[in-house]
Parts: structure tokens; C-alpha cells; sequence
């Protein structure tokens, strides 16, 4: 790197870097331009609808489609006997139609491709199925137990084959820590099934057409493993898929992988010779998009005298429902927090996925981590009480530290969590536990996630290409997708940033086919302004050199005399000698043995695959952050109220400002709705809360209007401009800070989620007999 980069880069104040920026593609949907996967209309495109099992489990004996093919209007039927096709999720446990056996209510049997949704509907009435209904089980203990329901006959058990467990000691030395400690808690928690709700639902659009080439719009957030899963269970050539992401309005991780009704949209636009349409209603995305999975922790943590955590053990039980995607995997996430949140020694972890025939799970926002943070911060504020000790003291005491190194090998570089919790204790107005007087009451909840990527493939890369025109625009072509977080607008700051140029001169390209864009592994992991943005760094400062080693050439001074900067170069020791950037990128093109203004790059962050004992640092860096809320307590009705919530957190550099500080009331929201308010209803394995009448989405009312969102912390060495990741970690703490302060305001602790009024009052009753 030049002393002109590195100058650059070193300075306290930038152009464009720290300051409020709106979004760059905000225009575009305040004024309803962005094309959504629903607006996507090709011609004589078809609509599709999928019928599904009735029953939790049963054999399939016979479908008959005869009755179906004769309503006017309907093009395509298919089912599982009209391709041979490959499976889906992450144990390949999935098909996308099933033939022989359904698992769940949800089970896609048969599907319909017409010239409107309401022929499709009717002729989903005219196909006939006999089955032959099996016992079914819904609760994971009792599915794991001797003699239950098999959900997949040939693994002769229910515990997917899938190993999940982490020992920092052997086994009987850490039961000796617990024998030994001078305060040791334990208790069961539970978490329910939720729904993303974002405002976009499920959706693809495909198009098979007559040279055999098949598109795909779709809203997924791994376009590029989207593709490659997409060929495999085709049997298709991967060079004859195009994929096309649409704008996408939210996704909180439901779009992280590959579901049935994605492959049925293919397989009818191939049997049509057609564009079909499937885009769920709400009703539908209630109904059949994968939720967070329900988890069951049972955890125990240990003390010394001195308020120094020993030991943590965790037993977790994953429902995956009947086949596995990315949900239950969330169990490799929460085992870097048992094990690495807080500085705790000895550390025990076993997570069981289990199938049952509930509906099939996918990952949502935070991937575990609010799970089991409700637990391990819970039995926090249990062992601070047990030992006489201030929450907040015991939290500071035991607080993860820079430049250490946990029981499972996660390295930590950049780490404020202290002044996190010190920042969440002042700004709250703590005094004590009972301060508040009755019924009103403070929690904390501090969190620990990945802000450097997770490396769960061989490359957590993300490509960036850099390309300017005559005119002046720079375009980033980046294979990162912005699933409504900010992140292109981190990605636009940056690379103006560096070329000296506004942010509207830069436009960032990621909504064409996939294969004219570099390759990436997804939004997920709050990755997105981490890996892409060093990426568009990487990229921006070989740029940089193109038109500096121009300017110095155009100008007449060495190249370390060059700055760039508010759309010029321009000599540092004579001012006056200057040329506008679009006037230099044609000075650089239009000459003999001319050239355009073009680089790329590829960040690979420095993090690496775990090991077969899931040892190993899975993130380049970790973000940390402490949740104080205050909550009210209506001692009649015990409706919680949620008064206040200041969210302290470590993020590098704060690149935005404004998206900064909406990602955290946007976490926050999500879990105000996990903590109180959302869960989806389950009976025998049917959702019976499909619409937003019983599903119960926090809305203005319910969140506080006092949400402070604070940023603390040092930049961090690895981060472009010394930014961590952020998108997931509002939402964290919040289920575990609201558990507290409703214990710090009633005295009874909740131990599962919803929080809600019913559930308060057994607890009240319990503790008063």
C-alpha cells in the first residue's frame, strides 16, 4: 500500500466513513420503483399452488391428478413420480414432492400450474390421495423415547445423525469443577416456534424456456448456493440456471436455503414450457414457511466464593420436524456462546437434533444464539443473587476480555463487553435490584455473536469488482445481497471513502444473474458489511491505484503527492493542480494504449473450519454488547409493559449511523416479539394462528419509544475502517433481559417464552403456595 493509502486510511476524520448516509436504494422504494419478487410478471406466465398432506404422517398409496388435468385453465400437474430428482436440506433428508410417505401437515404431495391462482385452487380439489394414516409424535423427548413413531423408518431412531457436542475437559473432571463450586444453578428453558414475518413472503418466479435454459427470480439470501443446490436436485447443468434476487423485503434467515416450493416452480415451468409464479400469501408464509425451530435447554453453571465462573453445562434439544435444514444446525451457534460467552473455564455442551412431525425449521435472526443467551443469561443473574452479589458486578467480573483465547478456540481480538455492561448500567439508572419499587423492574442480558463471517463452508469469501465510467459512476459489482439491512449503502460509503468521490457517484450492482457476479456465500452471520465490505476495500484501493498512477501522470507530481477526494485529484502541495475524477477516467481511457478503470478482489476472512471435536475460531473477530430494560408489571392483569431499553453495543467503527442504530430497533422489535408476543400455534403439528389477527407481531404500541441505541469499543484491526457486524445482534439479549427485570419486578422468573400474561399468573400462583 502507497503512504498516500495509508494516510488515508489512518485519518481520525473521513469524507463519507462515520456519517449518517440514507440508504442508497432508498428512492427506489419509497416511491415503489423496486421490483419485488411479487411484482415479477413475464408473459403467459402461469400461477402455481401446492397441495399438501392432511396428515402428520402417512403412506401415500395413490394419487390420481386425472380430475385436475381436465379444469379448464390448468397447464401442469406434477408430482413426485414425473422426475427423478434429488433432495434437499442439509442431510439430503428432504424431496421436494413426496411419492411414497408425508411427515408433516405441511408435506408437498402434488402441485398445480394454471393460468390463475383461483383455476389452481380448484384443481387442487380434483386430485385424489389415499393414504394410510401412521402414528405421528410432536414432542421431541417423547419422539426420542423407546417405541415412538419413526419418522425416518431406516435410521432405527429419531436423533438425526447429526453430533453436536463439545467437552473443554473430559466428562469426569468437569463434574468435579460442580462438586466443588461454591454456587451451582440449574433449570430447564424452553423456546417457541416463530415466524420471520418479514413484509416480503416466500416467493420464485421461473422460466424454463424453449433453449432449455431455466431463470429463477427469487428472494433468497444465497444466490449462489441457491444455484448450486437448485442444480443438484435437477439434475440439471448449473451453466444452464440463471438466478436472478429480486429486491427483497426482509428475510431474517428464512431465505437461507433451498425449499420445496422453489424446486415445484421449476419443475412445472419445465413441464409447462412456461413462466410459473409461486408466491405465498400470509396466510401462507404462516402456515408453511420454515419458523425458528423450538428449543429445550437444560442448563447448569457453577461459581467460586469469589463470583468467578467454574463451570457451564448445556444439554440442548433441537425440533427439527421431519427433515433437517438450517435450523437445527443453529446448535453449532449456540455452542460458541455456552462455551465462550463470559470467561468460564470448563465448559460441557451436547445439542440433539430431533425429527418429529412438526413442521421442518429454518434458521431466523441470530441462529440460536437468543435461545440459549435466555438461558445463560438467566442462571447469570441467578448465580449473582445466590451469591450475594450485584448483577450487574457479577457480569463485569466475569466479562470476556481482548486478546484471549476460549475453552473451544475462539480467538478474541476486539472486545468492549465490559464497557458495554458499564454503559448499560449508567444510561438505565441502575440501583439496585427492587429500586424500582413494585412491580416495576431493570434486567440485563449481555450477548456474544460473530462479526466476521462464520466459516461453516471451505470459503466464507465474498468477490468485489470495481468498474468507473466515462461519466464518473463507479459501479461495485459485489456478490453480497442486501436483504433490507444497509449493507449496500456500508459497501457504497466505502468505496467512496476511498475513491474520493460522493456516495451517489457509486452504484452498487447485485440484483443481475449471479453468474455475472463474483461469488459469494450469503447474507447470514452478520457478515454482510464485514466480508463484502472488505472485499469492496480490497477492490477500491486497486482502483485507487489506477487513477492515482493517472493523476500523477495528468499533473505532473509523484504519485504519493496524489489525493483523491470530493470528486478530484488534486496535487497536496499545490492545490490548484487538480482534474475532476470523470475527467481523469477519460484521460485514462481515451489515449493510446488507453485503459478502463477495473479491479476485483476476493476476501477470505482469516477464520477457519472447526475440527472434528468443534474446536477451532469460526469467526475473523466477535461483537459484544450489553441490553438493559425496564419493564412494568400490572399486578392484575400481569401484562408486561416494556418501558425503556437502552442496547449497548461493540461494532468496530460505526460505519452508518442511521442504519447502525435501525438495524438495533429492528433487533430489539424482533425481540420484544420473541420474548412476549409471537409463537406460532401448533395442533398435532398444523398451525392454527394464520393470520396476523392471532399471530401476535409486536407493533408501534407494544415497543417502547424509549430505545437507545448505544455503540462503545475500539475499530477493530480486521474490519474494513474498523467495522464489525451488527445485523443480528439487536435482537440477542432481549428475551433474557426482559426475564429479568420481570424477575427484578414480581420476584418469579420466567423460564420459557412467550412471556405471557397466563403463563405469569401460574408462576405467581406456584410460588404462592
Amino acid at each position: 500500500m502507497s503512504a498516500a493509502q495509508l494516510l488515508l486510511e489512518r485519518r481520525a476524520e473521513y469524507s463519507v466513513i462515520g456519517k449518517p448516509v440514507p440508504k442508497v436504494d432508498g428512492d427506489l422504494k419509497v416511491t415503489g420503483a423496486a421490483r419485488y419478487v411479487d411484482d415479477v410478471k413475464l408473459p403467459n406466465m402461469l400461477y402455481a399452488k401446492v397441495l399438501r398432506s392432511p396428515y402428520p404422517h402417512a403412506r401415500i398409496k395413490r394419487i390420481d391428478v386425472s380430475g385436475a388435468l381436465r379444469v379448464p385453465g390448468v397447464v401442469a400437474v406434477v408430482t413426485a413420480h414425473d422426475f427423478k430428482l434429488g433432495r434437499l436440506g442439509i442431510l439430503q433428508d428432504h424431496p421436494p414432492l413426496k411419492g411414497d410417505k408425508v411427515r408433516s401437515v405441511r408435506d408437498e404431495v402434488a402441485a398445480v400450474a394454471a393460468v390463475d391462482e383461483e383455476t389452481a385452487e380448484r384443481a387442487l380439489e380434483e386430485i385424489t390421495v389415499e393414504y394410510e394414516e401412521l402414528p405421528a409424535v410432536f414432542d421431541p423427548i417423547e419422539a426420542m423415547k423407546d417405541g415412538a413413531p419413526l419418522i425416518h423408518e431406516e435410521l432405527g431412531t429419531n436423533v438425526a445423525p447429526v453430533n453436536f457436542t463439545f467437552h473443554s475437559h473430559p466428562p469426569e473432571e468437569i463434574e468435579r469443577v460442580f462438586e466443588r463450586a461454591r454456587a451451582v444453578v440449574e433449570g430447564e428453558f424452553r423456546t417457541q416456534y416463530m415466524n420471520a414475518s418479514p413484509l416480503g413472503t416466500m416467493g420464485v418466479v421461473a422460466h424454463y424456456d424453449s433453449a432449455g435454459y431455466l431463470t429463477v427470480y427469487t428472494n433468497t439470501q444465497a444466490p449462489f448456493l441457491y444455484r448450486r443446490d437448485l442444480a443438484r436436485v435437477l439434475g440439471m447443468d448449473p451453466m444452464r440456471i440463471r438466478v436472478v434476487q429480486t429486491e427483497i423485503g426482509g428475510s431474517f434467515g428464512r431465505g437461507m436455503d433451498l425449499y420445496p416450493p422453489d424446486v415445484i416452480a421449476c419443475l412445472l415451468s419445465i413441464k409447462a414450457r412456461a413462466p410459473v409464479r409461486l408466491v405465498y400469501t400470509r396466510q401462507e408464509e404462516l402456515m408453511y414457511a420454515p419458523p425458528r425451530q423450538p428449543v429445550i435447554v437444560r442448563m447448569r453453571t457453577a461459581a467460586d466464593r469469589d463470583g468467578r465462573l467454574l463451570a457451564r453445562e448445556a444439554r440442548v434439544f433441537l425440533d427439527a420436524g421431519p427433515y433437517v435444514s438450517w435450523g437445527p444446525y443453529d446448535g453449532r451457534v449456540m455452542m460458541v456462546t455456552t462455551t465462550s460467552m463470559y470467561n468460564v473455564p470448563y465448559v460441557s455442551y451436547d445439542a440433539k437434533v430431533i425429527y418429529t412431525n412438526n413442521p421442518y425449521t429454518g434458521t431466523q435472526r441470530g441462529a440460536g444464539n437468543p435461545q440459549i443467551t435466555f438461558a445463560i443469561e438467566q442462571q447469570m443473574d441467578e448465580l449473582a443473587e445466590e451469591l450475594g452479589m450485584d448483577p450487574v458486578e457479577f457480569r463485569l467480573l466475569n466479562a470476556n476480555r481482548p486478546n484471549t483465547v476460549t475453552p473451544q478456540g475462539i480467538r478474541i481480538t476486539s472486545c468492549a463487553m465490559a464497557e458495554a455492561i458499564r454503559r448499560a448500567a449508567e444510561l438505565i439508572g441502575w440501583r439496585g435490584r427492587g429500586s424500582l419499587g413494585p412491580n416495576r423492574g431493570i434486567g440485563f442480558a449481555c450477548y456474544f455473536h460473530v462479526g466476521g463471517g462464520a466459516r461453516i463452508y471451505r470459503s466464507d469469501g465474498c468477490g468485489a469488482v470495481i468498474v468507473a465510467d466515462d461519466f464518473g459512476q463507479i459501479a461495485l459489482i459485489t456478490g453480497s445481497t442486501d436483504i433490507g439491512t444497509g449493507s449496500d449503502t456500508a459497501l457504497a460509503q466505502i468505496v467512496a471513502e476511498v475513491l474520493g468521490v460522493p456516495v451517489s457517484w457509486v452504484r452498487v450492482v447485485n440484483d443481475v444473474d449471479v453468474s455475472l457476479r463474483p461469488w459469494d456465500v450469503g447474507t447470514h452471520a452478520s457478515r454482510a458489511t464485514f466480508v463484502a465490505g472488505n472485499a469492496a476495500l480490497m477492490a477500491a484501493r486497486e482502483a485507487r491505484r489506477v487513477l492515482v498512477k493517472g493523476a500523477a501522470e495528468v499533473l505532473g507530481v509523484s504519485e504519493d503527492d496524489v489525493e483523491l477526494r470530493d470528486g478530484y485529484a488534486f496535487s497536496r502541495s499545490d492545490p490548484s493542480r487538480r482534474i475532476e475524477i470523470p475527467k481523469l477516467i477519460r484521460r485514462i481511457h481515451f489515449r493510446e494504449r488507453g485503459n478502463v478503470v477495473l479491479a476485483t478482489a476476493f476476501y477470505d476472512p482469516p477464520n477457519e473450519m472447526q475440527d472434528e471435536r468443534w474446536y477451532g475460531n469460526i469467526s475473523a473477530t466477535y461483537t459484544f454488547g450489553c441490553q438493559a430494560v425496564q419493564v412494568r408489571v400490572d399486578p392484575e392483569t400481569m401484562q408486561v409493559f416494556v418501558e425503556r431499553v437502552v442496547s449497548v453495543h461493540d461494532i468496530g467503527r460505526v460505519l452508518n449511523p442511521l442504519t447502525a442504530e435501525g438495524q438495533v430497533h429492528g433487533g430489539v422489535a424482533m425481540g420484544l416479539g420473541l420474548s412476549l408476543y409471537e409463537e406460532l400455534v401448533l395442533e398435532r403439528g398444523a398451525v392454527v394462528n394464520s393470520t396476523l389477527m392471532d399471530y401476535l407481531l409486536p407493533t408501534a404500541l407494544e415497543v417502547p419509544p424509549d430505545v437507545q441505541a448505544v455503540f462503545v469499543g475500539e475499530d477493530d484491526p480486521e474490519g474494513p475502517f474498523g467495522a464489525k457486524g451488527l445485523g443480528e445482534t439487536g435482537t440477542v439479549p432481549t428475551a433474557a433481559a426482559v426475564a429479568n427485570a420481570i424477575y427484578d419486578a414480581i420476584g418469579v422468573r420466567p423460564r420459557r417464552t412467550p412471556i405471557t400474561p397466563e403463563y405469569l399468573w401460574r408462576l405467581k400462583r406456584e410460588k404462592g403456595k
